[in-house]
């Protein structure tokens, strides 16, 4: 039997967007963190785990985006601090995101640990990204795309932060 040929990971940095509703857990929840870290847990959807597992990577930039709040938007940075590794919740039948299908010997669902780089003073809502000739193709703007995990170019970056008036940090 062949060997399936393993993905070779970049060393540059990428970018990527992280969706979390506010009323569960918020920027301003992980300012109040100790060291401003904590894991990203409850990602439950196949193609956002594959991210997180195989792509994500210690140094890479996060958007913090409130989804499902008014108004949605890019509210502030994060880096990763702690590549994939088992998420623990899916093991405790007490938590909302417990999977009796996910074996702790073989997980199936992964996490990553992030740290706050910056909240934004202004967020970038929805409506602003939308108006940005700079940002047209951003994943979170196509009808359709409802991962809580993204990719974002290095140029969407940027200009996300022109929009928030906030220094790349």
């Amino acid at each position: 039997m062949a060997k399936r040929a393993s993905k070779s990971r970049s060393t540059s940095r990428r970018y990527w967007l992280f969706k979390s509703e506010p009323s569960s857990y918020s920027i301003d929840d992980l300012a109040a963190e100790p060291d401003q870290t904590t894991f990203w847990d409850g990602v439950r959807n196949y193609q956002a785990r594959n991210m997180l597992r195989d792509d994500i990577q210690v140094g890479d930039r996060v958007l913090f985006y409130h989804s499902n709040a008014k108004p949605m938007a890019v509210v502030g940075t994060c880096e990763v601090v702690r590549a994939a590794y088992p998420d623990h919740t899916a093991f405790d039948p007490d938590d909302h995101h417990y999977d009796p299908k996910s074996d702790p010997d073989d997980p199936t669902w992964v996490m990553v640990d992030v740290k706050l780089i910056q909240k934004f003073d202004t967020p970038v809502t929805r409506d602003m990204l939308k108006e940005s000739e700079d940002l047209t193709e951003m994943m979170v703007l196509k009808r359709g795309s409802r991962l809580s995990i993204q990719p974002v170019t290095a140029a969407e970056w940027k200009a996300i932060h022109k929009l928030a008036g906030a220094k790349d940090r």
